[in-house]
């Protein structure tokens, strides 16, 4: 019989308590950090309860009045934390206790700032189709949603009541909503119906899945569905003609946001200076590419689903040969079957946006950032041993890490030689990285209300190469409408790779000054064992190196 959480954390107190008696001198001091240690264990757990809201009428409870007694209990749990002694602590230990401390000032910068439950509509979207190619879903979303890609159709007994279950929130919420909602910002609310009209059509998806076979409670209840959700549209058309906010939080709440709860290092002016210089380096770059290549066969689109097909098995294979052959990182059996679930299809050339037109010339490049897949692979399959770092870390916070891990591989595979048998694939690599430059300028504008989020995406627009935004207007919209609803998320790309290189460059440095030999393979298996936490914490952990997380947490 496997023992409770609170037996083992009982066990390991007893156990922590006979080291107390028995040492003395350093090894008291240390046993002392242990314990230490297994109360920040015991505070998140806590912490990750509290997180979770109480249900209300069968819906997560969003209501001002709730929130209001929550904060005081909030500021009692962080009291808790802020009384944690971590002297003494592995630099592991104390990075965990930063992962805990980030989300927390998640939580507050939420409740004081962001408030997606009453500024974003899009926050109340309940169905998702597909799984994130990052730990949790992009963007603030509420605590029940339901995802329909862990349904395999057609139903069994069991499947069909989860789904009753899953779907029984909605109503309830889309009511609660138009209590909730009382914000003022214009382009949140106008983007955010778009999310909502989704959330109908996808209700129609699951009707034609389960077909008439299905029990008539699940049939009544996605009727439900149906008509709260497009009530809740209806209202949020009627009241969308008296917004007229801004939707950008503000250069300041901006900068302390990446700081505090993302654990960037950097100033929203920092960033825009380093937005522009990306762009500028990846549009030279793309030229000097160009000339060099002028004498070569351009690349040719693929015209049919065999073409297709061919190219994208043909792409899948140099990947993982790559990987292997060069030692980049350590190959594990579940790697290629994680990339090739995810390899697309053919799209007709009227159809296709931005990372399709990428994807039908070579598809390698855009898999390289699926790089995402093996990590998601590795959660599943070899979990974090310590429950902090296991799944997605709250609010995005993952975001400079896995977008900044899966840009900075395009560019350092590139490097390391992938393309060295297709140098016209290298031109689509600075193209991607002038895309993501462009976009995240243009989220940073928006943010700072310099830009509507239209004038944004003209920035994502226009310096994007080849005017390849300009055929997918979709595209545009639910980039620069994610951006806006969740800070820092478009620049994380840029920013994220930018640390990522700043970390291989200090590893590399401090492997050099020992005299010892530098491998590629290693750094990647470092990065991934340490796991989806913010890029400045693994720097610490790899090197040693904590000034800027010294630099985020001293005061002013």
């Amino acid at each position: 019989m496997k023992p409770s959480n609170r037996v083992v954390i009982g066990l390991y107190r007893l156990t922590i308590a006979g080291l107390l008696f028995v040492l003395a001198g350093s090894g008291l001091e240390t046993a002392r950090a242990m314990e230490d240690y297994s109360d920040l264990l015991t505070l998140y757990k806590a912490w990750r309860n509290f997180e979770q809201p109480a249900m209300r009428d069968g819906a997560p409870d969003y209501t001002a009045a709730t929130f209001d007694a929550r904060y005081k209990d909030y500021l009692k749990l962080r009291a808790r934390f802020d009384s944690l002694d971590s002297t003494g602590w592995t630099v592991e230990q104390q990075v965990d206790w930063h992962i805990v401390r980030a989300e927390m000032n998640g939580f507050d910068f939420n409740h004081r700032v962001l408030k997606p439950w009453v500024r974003d509509p899009a926050f109340y979207q309940s169905i998702w189709m597909e799984r994130s190619d990052v730990p949790a879903h992009e963007g603030p979303t509420h605590h029940a949603i339901t995802e329909l890609w862990t349904y395999k159709f057609p139903l069994t007994e069991s499947e069909q009541q989860r789904l009753i279950s899953d779907l029984s929130v909605i109503p309830p919420l889309m009511h609660q909503a138009q209590m909730n909602l009382t914000g003022n910002a214009r382009e949140l609310w106008i983007a955010g119906i778009r999310n909502i009209r989704s959330q109908r059509s996808y209700l129609d998806v699951i009707s034609r899945q389960i077909g008439s076979r299905a029990s008539k409670e699940l049939l009544a209840v996605i009727n439900e569905c149906k008509v709260a959700t497009d009530r809740f549209i209806e209202w949020l058309e009627s009241e969308a003609p008296h917004k007229d906010g801004p939707s950008g939080i503000g250069k300041q709440n901006y900068t302390w946001y990446q700081q505090n709860v993302h654990l960037v290092p950097m100033t929203w002016e920092e960033e825009v200076q380093l937005l522009k210089r990306e762009l500028d380096r990846a549009w030279s770059s793309l030229k000097l590419e160009e000339h060099r290549n002028r004498h070569l066969p351009v690349l040719v689109t693929a015209s049919s689903p065999a073409d297709y097909d061919a190219k994208a098995d043909q792409a899948a294979t140099r990947f993982m040969t790559f990987l292997r052959k060069q030692e980049i990182v350590t190959v594990t059996t579940y790697m290629e079957p994680a990339l090739r679930q995810h390899l697309g299809r053919f799209v007709p050339e009227e159809k296709r946006n931005f990372f399709w037109i990428v994807a039908h010339y070579d598809p390698l490049p855009l898999y390289t950032h699926f790089y995402h897949w093996f990590e998601l692979a590795r959660m599943d399959r070899q979990p974090h041993h310590s429950p902090v770092r296991r799944g997605a870390l709250l609010y995005n916070i993952f975001d400079s890490r896995n977008e900044g891990t899966a840009t900075g591989v395009e560019e350092m595979f590139m490097h390391a030689g992938l393309y060295d048998d297709s140098p016209r694939s290298r031109e689509l690599v600075w193209i991607l990285i002038a895309q993501r430059a462009a976009r995240g300028l243009g989220s940073l504008y928006a943010h700072a209300n310099e830009m509507t989020m239209e004038q944004a995406g003209r920035v994502h627009m226009e310096w994007t190469p080849r005017g390849w935004m300009k055929t997918e207007k979709e595209l545009l919209l639910f980039e620069q409408h994610l951006y806006l609803r969740q800070p820092g998320y478009g620049t994380s790309y840029i920013t994220g790779k930018y640390l990522l290189e700043r970390t291989l460059a200090d590893y590399a440095k401090k492997l050099e000054e020992r005299d010892e030999k530098f491998e590629l393979r290693t750094f990647f298996d470092r990065l991934n064992a340490i796991d989806s936490i913010p890029i400045a914490l693994v720097r610490w952990e790899m090197t040693g190196l904590d000034d800027e997380i010294r630099r985020l947490t001293s005061p002013d």
